[in-house]
């Protein structure tokens, strides 16, 4: 099995914090880029946060509006991938996704089933 698994959802008060897990099952993580990506109710899907490999360290990206409240990270030891949500907003509340992209051979794409973050008072 070739899955990413998705865990460290729930129910958050505004301004709480949530860290999301993405395990790599069945395949190194390290070789792929990993993005996180969120839907809420009656909108499209929207790209979150992504991070990749280069030749001398890391790239991240963050929508406009996680900047500076989102943080995405791997651990190569646990073959995790994390994000990690400060400051959450009603508006942050939606079903969150692990993609992993092989950075050259992209059509080994991979997506997990997600888990749903509700932040509510």
């Amino acid at each position: 099995q070739v899955q990413p698994v998705e865990s460290g959802g729930g129910l958050v008060q505004p301004g709480g914090s949530l860290r999301l897990s993405c395990e790599a099952s069945g395949f190194v993580l390290s070789s792929y880029t990993m993005i996180w990506y969120r839907q809420a109710p009656g909108k499209e899907r929207e790209l979150v946060a992504a991070i990749t490999s280069t030749g001398t360290g890391s790239t991240t990206n963050y929508a406009d509006s996680v900047k500076g409240r989102f943080t995405i990270s791997r651990d190569t030891t646990k073959n995790t991938g994390y994000l990690q949500m400060n400051s959450l907003k009603p508006e942050d509340t939606a079903v969150y996704y692990c993609n992993a992209v092989h950075r050259i051979l992209t059509r080994l794409d991979y997506w997990g089933q997600g888990t749903q973050v509700t932040v509510s008072s």
